[in-house]
């Protein structure tokens, strides 16, 4: 190290120094200077500036630069293009029921035409009367057949019949392979061969259980969150995921963990002179902030999966169990020493007035030991005085 002769850095406000002064250096093994003072100097603290005579700028109060609140920092998990919600086969309740009911009246004709209808039957129904031939007379193979086509007609028509519910979908699948959602209400028909999982439509909304986190400090955490979301594609929130409804839970604990993580749970204390350090940072007070993050976070993770998510709030972010217990203890103490000092501090305002006014109207004419004694016999006084006060 050695010493040289430079001009004094301009500061920040750009008035010059007042002359050349030695500053110390370090010469590394390239040509480049490097002043001591700016290898350990504090980032926070503010650049010292040079007195000159004249009005002094106000210096600005330290600050850190305020963190954006997180956005996804990794890709979603992709999903299967060729699974998207398409409509299903699907025809209208009432033209299956007529379907079905004709293919039973045939069966019934065929009966009758065979003589096979009770004799109380066709007279109430005032129907001429067939007598049951027998043999080939009878029951031939072409009545059995229309027998048993009006009948699997009949079968199929009634047993595709389902009734579709406000809020609900069906995701229709035949040997594994997606056939079709269907979103109509009332009474609707589809094949009895298609396999039928109902799937809820419906704007639902989730309150999760106290999750444990930690934020940016490492403080451990409880949040809670209330999620609003719906199926917005039956296909592949039934068939692109074991359970959507736990994919989504576990995704918001995930979420909630990767956005806590990333901002402090409180600002950081004031600094000596009362000026709050850091105040445009964000922090997880700021619940619209913390949302908005959260909501982003979770539409990007849930939409593989066919689910719209609208908004994730946290309801309540605290302190965990074990923390709470020690930010009290610190909590009381701080309001402790400052009580404490609020107190001194008007006992000796109040044992300056006495003794100041005990001296300007000549009451008492005291030297300096005695001035002394004076000031701490009744500094002794009124703090215990106003300590016993405050403590009744």
């Amino acid at each position: 190290m050695q010493k040289t002769t430079d001009p004094v850095p301009t500061p920040d406000d750009g008035v010059p120094g007042p002359g050349p002064r030695r500053v110390a250096v370090i010469r590394g093994e390239t040509t480049a200077e490097i002043p001591v003072h700016l290898l350990f100097r504090d980032d926070t603290a503010p650049t010292p500036v040079v007195p000159q005579p004249g009005p002094k700028p106000t210096p600005a109060p330290a600050r850190r630069a305020a963190r954006p609140v997180p956005a996804p920092g990794r890709p979603a998990p992709p999903g299967d293009p060729g699974l998207v919600e398409r409509p299903g086969p699907v025809v209208p309740g009432a033209v299956a029921v007529a379907a079905g009911l004709a293919a039973l009246a045939g069966c019934a004709a065929v009966v009758w035409s065979a003589g096979l209808l009770p004799a109380a039957v066709t007279d109430a129904l005032r129907l001429p009367s067939y007598t049951y031939a027998g043999g080939h007379g009878g029951m031939g193979p072409a009545r059995w057949a229309l027998l048993v086509l009006g009948t699997a007609l009949a079968v199929v028509c009634f047993g595709g019949l389902g009734r579709g519910r406000v809020g609900s979908a069906w995701v229709l699948s035949l040997c594994g392979d997606y056939r079709g959602s269907v979103r109509r209400t009332g009474l609707v028909w589809t094949s009895p061969l298609l396999v039928r999982r109902p799937v809820d439509v419906r704007l639902r909304h989730w309150r999760s259980e106290p999750m444990p986190a930690v934020d940016a400090d490492g403080t451990a955490l409880r949040a809670v969150v209330l999620v609003v979301w719906r199926v917005r594609d039956t296909a592949r929130a039934a068939l692109a995921v074991e359970d959507h409804v736990v994919y989504l839970r576990d995704q918001v604990e995930a979420a909630m963990a990767r956005v806590l993580s990333r901002l402090p749970a409180d600002a950081p204390p004031a600094a000596a002179g009362g000026t709050p350090l850091h105040e445009d940072a964000p922090t997880l007070r700021d619940a619209e902030a913390v949302g908005e993050a959260l909501t982003r976070l979770l539409k990007a993770e849930a939409e593989p999966v066919g689910i719209e998510v609208y908004t994730a709030q946290p309801v309540r972010i605290e302190y965990a169990p074990e923390v709470v217990a020690a930010m009290r203890r610190r909590r009381v103490a701080a309001i402790d020493a400052r009580h404490r000092d609020e107190v001194l501090s008007s006992v000796v305002d109040a044992v300056d007035d006495t003794v100041a006014r005990l001296t300007s109207r000549g009451l008492v004419e005291l030297d300096d030991y005695e001035r002394r004694v004076l000031v701490k016999d009744l500094t002794v006084a009124f703090y215990t005085g106003r300590g016993g006060a405050e403590g009744a």
